[in-house]
């Protein structure tokens, strides 16, 4: 299979192709990200040689750029790129539009009139909205976005949708919950807290910490997308999680236990606006219909993500002060700067 995977230097989509080269050591891919900040090539160093693994930096929502890089054959796409992180969608929605939604269109657009065999949308839980106690969400569930961000998926969610209603175009979506593991961002709740953990540095938590989140170990999504890649029906939605929301509260005590700290570096703070209270997903269409399953227990995944960061602090300091920016730029320097062939 020939894959072109976006945003594949972030946290999820880095994860994705080290794990799919792994599964399916025939499969070539070619990986385009536009290398913002949250893009990091050294998430991907261990296969930059891989002879199956090609790079290509630029932006989806660059019409020429995607309709050069599928001229070539290309049997699927597995659409990461987005903006993510709620805060800075607070700070300033624009790049959360461009990207998200004007670049979803675009990848679409040409993908459909290159005739692509598989377009598979990758999307967020946050596009349900807050729920309320013991509800959870399906896939026929409304969608009711609270903040710049999850709206900007939502309307990426829609123009995904009208593909298939609209032109027959076999595009999928997924929705996902909190994803946690080894290589994310250190701005994220998990990593942030681990990282100040190491150095006994007090540990924000927003509000009175009792918002909840269904966690999922990003390895086990990253196998839900290869059963939904290789057989999810098209027009579909698929909900993924772990099937069991968290406080915030209760994941970050959990993880002081883990790493033998004390509660005395909890530092509530000041909540953000529009906060979401719940979110949680009804995940019984993909285990119904496909057979997954979550492998790795909350305990366990925090466990090994604490591990992963504590032998990686030269990732993390790299990841903090910017070095690693550097790094990619250096990268793309070396490489031909002309469209790979697989």
């Amino acid at each position: 299979m020939k894959l072109l995977v976006t945003g594949g230097a972030g946290f999820i989509g880095s994860n994705f192709i080290r794990y799919f080269l792994r599964a399916h050591p025939d499969a070539h891919i070619v990986n385009l990200d536009k290398l913002t900040y949250a893009g990091n090539l050294d998430n991907l160093s261990e296969i930059e040689s891989h002879p199956n693994y090609k790079f290509v930096r630029g932006d989806v929502a660059d019409s020429n750029l995607i309709n050069s890089i599928l001229s070539q054959p290309i049997d699927a796409i597995v659409h990461f790129a987005a903006e993510t992180h709620v805060d800075r969608s607070i700070a300033d929605a624009q790049a959360f539009v461009r990207t998200n939604v004007l670049g979803t269109y675009t990848l679409l657009d040409v993908a459909k009139r290159k005739r692509v065999g598989r377009f598979l949308h990758i999307s967020t839980d946050e596009v349900y909205g807050s729920l309320t106690a013991d509800e959870s969400a399906n896939e026929q569930s409304h969608i009711q976005p609270n903040s710049p961000y999850a709206a900007s998926k939502a309307a990426s969610d829609m123009f995904a949708r009208s593909f298939w209603q609209t032109y027959q175009f076999p595009v999928v979506i997924t929705r996902c919950s909190n994803n946690y593991g080894p290589y994310q961002f250190p701005e994220k709740l998990i990593p942030l807290m681990i990282t100040h953990a190491l150095h006994d540095m007090k540990l924000p938590v927003y509000g009175d910490g009792l918002n909840e989140r269904d966690w999922l170990f990003v390895e086990d999504h990253c196998r839900a997308i290869d059963r939904v890649l290789e057989a999810g029906r098209p027009g579909e939605v698929y909900n993924i999680g772990f099937g069991r929301p968290v406080k915030n509260l209760e994941v970050v005590r959990l993880l002081l236990r883990i790493m033998g700290k004390s509660e005395d570096l909890i530092e509530f703070v000041a909540d953000r606006p529009g906060h979401d209270r719940r979110y949680a997903l009804d995940t019984g269409k993909i285990r119904a219909e496909l057979g997954w399953e979550p492998a790795v227990g909350l305990e366990q995944g925090l466990a090994e993500t604490v591990e992963w960061y504590r032998n990686h602090p030269d990732w993390v300091e790299r990841t903090r002060n910017g070095e690693y920016l550097t790094y990619c730029e250096k990268f793309y320097r070396n490489r031909d700067a002309t469209l790979p062939q697989l």
